[in-house]
């Protein structure tokens, strides 16, 4: 926690003793994501900020998730454009088979061989004038090297604190101008909280909606005062959306006849509607046989046999047996300890799992409503943007390139020395999910 803290505190030192140096022309490109922001989540609440940035560049209908749609695996498919199955980062949870050993969200942050699996996040690709600040990944170290400047948020810390939420704002906009970075991705952790914790269609998440569009009001308003307007590129996004919890018909693996805990060797259950399960030697047929038709919501499937489509289960770190269940149904293991009012993780494909997309900036149209997109193609957007070469992604520059200008001034793409910064502002009280 101190180690946070103390960056924190050396960063706003920083920013107030180093005079503003003049912004440099190249363009650049802020991405923001707040968590657990549902496609349609403006559609109830009075959002005069992010109606503003769709009248002023581009909006997406809906975009797609990865899968699974939780936050860690989702995140980093935005920053290297790898679906699951090829990134390797498949759960927000570091997990070891043999042992039995489970890490928390937090604690898998800085397990650097989670991360580092040959995909590289864009503030590798595009290394030294890139930052972070919370976003999931920025704790991690890839091939022996980490980005440059981030921020890193401690184990407790209440992500849903507005004035917070704008001092990092102010950071970034000094780095920016007082480093000359031309990347920061930052994160915010709401409206992920609220809708677990009241659910998606609560008062509580309406609140938070406008919080998120005041703080979007207040980040567009610091990027003019900065002098970035003529050449920052705001994309503000989510890595999934959120749906509410079904208490009825409930999915407990501990009541399925037939079934016994004995015949396991290892399970990752009692996180959503997203289960894992390594049967003991000899017991795979029996556990599936049991769990297969087990109840009308789950999808139990072995390995070999889970659909393509998911891009999923083609990795070494995937059980031999994997679950997962219908929008609304969350899976129970041993006990019944999940007691969330919304959540996801869902199929990708369930409108209630779709995010947003805004884009605003010299390199984007103006008031461009685009076809829904999978976030897979955020990636390769960023390094059209930032003029560098991708490294190998799952993407298509084509699904995005009808948001940008024709004649926007990009720079060619390359190998080059970008500054890199990442804004990482994780979470809620209750926890990452």
């Amino acid at each position: 926690m101190f180690p946070s803290l103390g960056f924190v505190f050396a960063a706003l030192s920083l920013v107030r003793c180093i005079p503003v140096q003049q912004v440099s022309s190249r363009n650049k490109v802020l991405l923001v994501s707040f968590d657990g922001f549902r496609w349609n989540y403006d559609q109830d609440v009075d959002t005069p900020n992010l109606d503003a940035m769709a009248a002023e560049g581009v909006k997406a209908r809906y975009m797609t998730p990865a899968f699974i749609t939780i936050t860690s695996p989702c995140h980093f498919t935005l920053l290297t454009g790898r679906y699951l199955e090829n990134h390797g980062v498949i759960h927000n949870m570091w997990f070891n088979t043999s042992t039995g050993v489970k890490l928390p969200y937090h604690s898998t942050q800085g397990v650097d061989s989670w991360w580092d699996n040959g995909s590289l996040p864009i503030w590798i690709t595009a290394q030294r004038q890139a930052s972070s600040i919370y976003f999931p990944g920025g704790r991690a170290k890839y091939q022996g090297e980490e980005v440059n400047m981030k921020l890193v948020e401690p184990l407790l810390f209440n992500y849903s604190n507005e004035t917070n939420w704008r001092e990092n704002i102010d950071i970034v906009m000094q780095w920016f101008t007082v480093n000359n970075l031309d990347f920061i991705a930052l994160y915010f952790g709401e409206p992920d909280s609220a809708g677990h914790k009241y659910g998606p269609e609560s008062t509580e998440r309406k609140n938070m909606i406008e919080q998120v569009d005041r703080t979007i009001g207040y980040l567009r308003q610091r990027i003019k005062e900065s002098g970035l307007e003529s050449n920052l590129n705001l994309i503000i996004t989510s890595d999934h959306g959120m749906e509410t919890v079904i208490k009825t018909d409930e999915i407990h693996i501990q009541t399925v006849q037939n079934f016994t805990f004995s015949d396991i060797q290892f399970e990752l259950l009692d996180y959503g509607p997203n289960g894992l399960l390594v049967p003991k030697e000899g017991k795979l047929e029996h556990v599936y046989s049991v769990l297969k038709n087990a109840h009308p919501k789950l999808h139990v499937y072995k390995k070999a046999d889970f659909p393509r489509r998911f891009h999923y289960a083609n990795h070494p770190r995937i059980t031999p047996l994997l679950l997962y269940s219908d929008p609304g149904y969350v899976i129970h293991g041993r006990y019944k300890v999940q007691f969330n009012k919304g959540e996801h993780g869902f199929d990708n494909e369930a409108m209630n799992m779709k995010t947003i997309f805004r884009a605003v900036g010299p390199a984007f149209k103006q008031g461009l409503v685009v076809e829904p997109f999978e976030s897979v193609n955020v990636y390769v957007l960023l390094c059209e943007l930032l003029g560098i070469t991708p490294e190998p992604h799952d993407g298509s520059l084509e699904a995005v390139k009808p948001m940008l200008r024709s004649g926007a001034p990009l720079p060619p793409a390359k190998k080059l020395t970008v500054m890199l910064g990442i804004a990482l502002v994780l979470g809620c009280w209750g926890g990452i999910y």
